[in-house]
């Protein structure tokens, strides 16, 4: 039989095949869901949302959408422009062995990167088992007794260790030394921190003037162990001179030395800051890396970012929760001493997993093979004549005095497939790392020969001992947990893994409708090429002749994202969306300091905004000044003019969020972009709500002069289970000149410093992104976002019966979230919101955003990436846990005893021999419809948080407490 007519190639391939795989409304689906709404088509439903007045006029000029095979292809091209060599420039980034059973269960698996902030313990005690294991790793080996879930990068933790040592200590003077041999970057970062707060940071080089500054008037030092030019300090007695001056000692250390060398905690340092990136996650070109910061017991309830701890559940049985949380900067506010929400949780879980892979015996085995791999070279280089420092203490970083050689040599060994460090005009650095292996020693001998025979390895391999003295070699124990000397074979590890995220409800099986944040589809397409070597595998301060991948990938994003926000220049640096809110008001503070109008320093920001909001302008060194909000959630205009009024000669700028925090587009936001800029002001608009915008309204057209993006939320970062995430700071074209820089990269002094370690921050997870925009293209990012907004309203409309909308705008429509009012139903039940939160559990769901904005709601946000089915099973939900309501209400069950207040109930709750409860246990398991949804048992039953917070407990727990 003949074929019909074939089609022309052309018509048979699919350009956008993606977007109705990442959109998850079908046309059918979408007619359904408009006919429920009420409004005749897509279109006409977002222009009754979305003020005309901001709408935007012209498209956005992206690349036409593509498919994922094209899009990938594409990627790898640009990828290849990147060059991979041996890297020995260490500076805090180095060569490590992701081991393959956590390459692939971990940061390659959706159970773990899909997952969000465990705020809802119940359903995450998988992922915080693991960064309870991360938190005894680093106290451990730092033999500190407390640290945090992870920071953003070792810079950022030193930072916040200086700020965390201003409060904690007794000396009130406003110096900062830090030793001049911490690692660049460190010290770039902690200046552009300690600038706005007028603290003066002192650098000191070893010798007479460490001496001298240390012999002064200070409240705390910092010091770098090893230093990054290798050499090992004993600092104990710089210890005890600090002490006496009522001032703090911060160590920067590196946690795979700690194995071999005496631990801060050991000789009395009160805060040690570092990254785990060596353990198992690669370079990335910066990130994203977990660091550390562990402190003295006293400091923690002023330690920056998020803790984990262990409770008990309504059964008595040991569970995981977020401890101490009142401290935290989205409670605090103004009060807030520091703006982190986002930790880098995958990292840490990655980098907890490699000790518990290894455990003490195999990290021990590691540190020490990368010592004596660091002493047989230094014998080799000595041969040929080079003078090495320090040989009688160094871990894995050689200094080598190579004089007028140092050019030479500098620009010789990229030939012969290495990257040297250049330190100062006539050092090189050598940094080893658990990847190096003989022939690298010996390609780098070849290098430094020039000519002269090339020593043999095996000339100086037997009996070669890792050059620390034996006062600075450790002797205590570590990691003597079970947990860190049980899963040393793969099936062991495999299983483990397996069973934590079984315990935990991520995007890959459920919905996760929280507002707010996003939780949108990670394509697989989008997630392949982080693990790329030549995305994974370079090192950020590698020359750039050899990161032009990188360098394209950053012109591309930023063009695109520009084009989606309507601003002139992006910086990609800012490594979480509270980097980015902080690097934006830096740029306007700049900008008036610049102008002479250094005076500027009021923030006005809405009652209504994100916690971070006024957390990140008290950072930058301004007062926070809070307008009112109308009975619409909206922002109250007349009180907005009269504090523009009253702080007009000192206005800096004002924060809003847009949408609104409330899930609604305000119509007057272009008339208080105006009135604030009539006072001097700037407008930042916060990006938490692109979702929304992106295709249909641009900020930087509507008024804004900064945004910073979410790309852990609107570009389709996964957020990891709280981290890691991107928040580049966007700025209209009078204030790119403000845009943070990074002297330790390229030497350029700029006006704003760095704000993260990297250059690029977390530059290894920008391919997501990338290809997110590149197979999209600009009519499927538009398409995303009005599918956003239909879904949110669908959702509105559909439980309006059983939980009214708090905020709407006039014809009743939301934006792209919903914020669902509960309480009316205490008063009539004694049910709450966080209950039917913990109900919502047994049914399946991760629990919309919880009494944020307004206490006593949930906010729902269901992305475009939803599908019908999952909306409705939702909804589905929310209406039964409403008529189990009714039945409280009606008495039939009592208010102290029914299914929402002893939700979630465990499996070995419902099973155990006597029920004794006024409902039965089919009705305390909650199965909607088994046959189209398995059935989801939480691990612990309800925690208590109270108990966790009064028995603070922040580590492993006894196998005994299971017994």
């Amino acid at each position: 039989m003949l074929m019909q007519s074939a089609r022309p190639l052309g018509e048979l391939e699919n350009p956008s095949e993606f977007i109705p795989r990442h959109i998850g409304v079908s046309e059918a689906d979408e007619r359904h869901m408009l006919s429920v709404i009420g409004e005749a088509s897509r279109r006409a439903l977002v222009e009754g949302i979305v003020p005309r007045s901001i709408a935007r006029a012209t498209d956005m000029k992206l690349p036409p959408a593509t498919g994922e095979a094209a899009a990938l292809a594409e990627l790898r091209a640009v990828a290849a422009k990147n060059r991979v060599v041996k890297s020995f420039i260490g500076q805090g980034y180095h060569g490590t062995h992701t081991p393959g059973v956590i390459l692939r269960n971990i940061l390659e698996n959706p159970a773990w990167y899909t997952a969000y902030t465990p705020y809802q313990a119940e359903i995450s005690q998988g992922r915080m088992e693991a960064l309870v294991n991360f938190q005894t790793m680093v106290c451990d080996l730092t033999a500190m007794p407390i640290a945090n879930a992870s920071m953003l990068d070792e810079a950022t933790a030193a930072a916040e260790a200086m700020t965390l040592a201003k409060r904690s200590v007794k000396s009130k003077s406003n110096v900062f030394v830090v030793a001049g041999d911490c690692h660049p970057q460190t010290i770039e970062v902690v200046q552009t921190r300690a600038r706005p707060l007028g603290i003066e940071v002192k650098l000191a080089n070893s010798g007479p003037q460490w001496e001298e500054l240390l012999a002064g008037d200070f409240f705390a030092v910092l010091a770098q162990y090893p230093a990054t030019s290798g050499r090992i300090d004993d600092l104990r007695g710089d210890v005890a001179k600090v002490h006496a001056k009522g001032a703090g000692f911060i160590v920067a250390a590196d946690l795979l030395a700690l194995t071999l060398l005496v631990p801060p905690g050991e000789w009395d340092a009160d805060i040690v800051v570092g990254s785990t990136q060596r353990f198992g996650m690669p370079m990335g070109c910066g990130g994203p890396h977990a660091a550390f910061p562990a402190c003295r017991d006293e400091f923690k309830r002023s330690m920056p970012g998020r803790l984990v701890g262990v409770s008990v559940d309504t059964h008595g049985n040991p569970a995981y929760r977020l401890a101490l949380q009142t401290r935290e900067q989205h409670i605090r506010r103004e009060k807030a001493t520091s703006n982190i929400c986002t930790a880098q949780v995958l990292p840490a879980v990655i980098a907890s997993m490699y000790a518990v892979y290894h455990g003490p015996q195999g990290l021990t085995r590691i540190a020490q093979r990368v010592a004596a791999y660091a002493a047989i070279p230094v014998r080799g280089l000595e041969t040929l004549g080079y003078q090495v420092r320090n040989t009688e203490a160094i871990f894995d970083t050689i200094s080598l005095k190579t004089d007028a050689q140092t050019p030479v040599l500098v620009q010789r060994a990229p030939d012969a497939g290495m990257n040297l460090r250049r330190a100062w005009d006539d050092y090189l650095l050598v940094s080893l790392d658990e990847t190096t292996t003989r022939e690298d020693i010996t390609k780098l001998w070849t290098v430094f020969a020039d000519g002269k025979p090339v020593p043999a390895f095996a000339e100086f391999e037997k009996g070669i001992e890792p050059l620390i003295p034996q006062e600075l070699r450790r002797t205590s124990a570590f990691l003597t947990h079970p947990v860190f000397n049980t899963h040393h074979s793969e099936t062991g590890m495999l299983r483990y893994i397996r069973g934590l995220s079984d315990k935990d409800l991520a995007l890959d099986r459920t919905m996760i409708p929280l507002g707010s944040c996003t939780m949108k589809l990670n394509a697989t397409s989008e997630m392949i090429p982080i693990t790329r070597p030549e995305f994974a595998h370079v090192h950020p301060f590698a020359p750039a002749d050899q990161l032009q991948g990188y360098a394209e990938l950053d012109a591309q994003l930023r063009a695109w994202l520009c084009e989606a926000t309507g601003y002139a220049g992006i910086s990609l640096q800012p490594n979480a969306g509270s980097q980015g809110e902080y690097a934006g008001l830096l740029a306007i503070k700049a900008w008036h300091e610049s102008r002479g109008d250094a005076h500027r320093t009021i923030c006005l920001i809405p009652s209504s905004a994100h916690g971070t909001n006024p957390a990140s302008a008290q950072m930058a060194g301004m007062q926070v000044v809070v307008t009112a909000c109308d009975d619409n959630g909206n922002v109250d205009m007349d009180d907005l003019r009269a504090k523009c009024e009253q702080h007009s000669a000192n206005l800096a700028c004002i924060m809003i969020t847009y949408p609104s925090t409330h899930g609604v587009f305000e119509t007057q936001v272009k008339e208080l972009c105006a009135l604030v800029h009539q006072h001097g002001g700037r407008v930042y608009v916060d990006g938490a709500n692109m979702n929304a915008l992106v295709g249909v309204a641009a900020p930087g057209e509507f008024g804004g002069d900064v945004s910073h993006l979410n790309l852990h939320k609107t570009f389709c970062i996964p957020h990891g289970g709280g981290g890691p995430g991107v928040g580049p700071v966007c700025v209209v074209e009078d204030l790119v000149p403000f845009l943070p820089g990074h002297a330790s990269a390229d030497g350029k002094q700029r006006p704003v410093g760095a704000v993260s370690a990297a250059p690029l921050g977390n530059a290894a997870v920008l391919p997501i992104s990338w290809m997110y925009c590149r197979m999209m293209g600009a009519e499927g990012l538009k398409h995303a976002t009005e599918t956003a907004i239909l879904s949110a309203n669908y959702i509105s409309v559909r439980l309006r019966d059983h939980y009214p909308t708090l905020y709407a705008s006039p014809n009743g429509h939301v934006a792209h979230e919903c914020i669902l009012d509960l309480r009316p139903l205490k008063e009539n039940s004694g049910v709450t919101a966080e209950d039917v939160a913990k109900r919502l559990v047994d049914y399946g769901f991760h629990a919309p955003t919880l009494s944020f904005p307004v206490p006593g709601t949930l906010m729902v946000e269901p992305t475009e990436s939803e599908t019908l089915e999952e909306i409705d099973r939702f909804i589905g939900a929310m209406i039964a846990i409403r008529e189990e309501i009714r039945r409280i209400e009606a008495g039939e069950w009592p208010q102290d005893d029914n299914p929402l207040k002893n939700a979630p109930h465990t499996a070995q709750s419902l099973l155990k021999g006597e029920w004794t409860h006024a409902y039965g246990r089919d009705v305390g398991a909650a199965v909607l419809d088994e046959r189209r949804h398995a059935k989801y048992w939480p691990p612990v039953g309800r925690v208590d948080n109270v108990y966790g917070d009064r028995n603070l407990f922040c580590s492993c727990v006894p196998m005994s407490a299971y017994e």
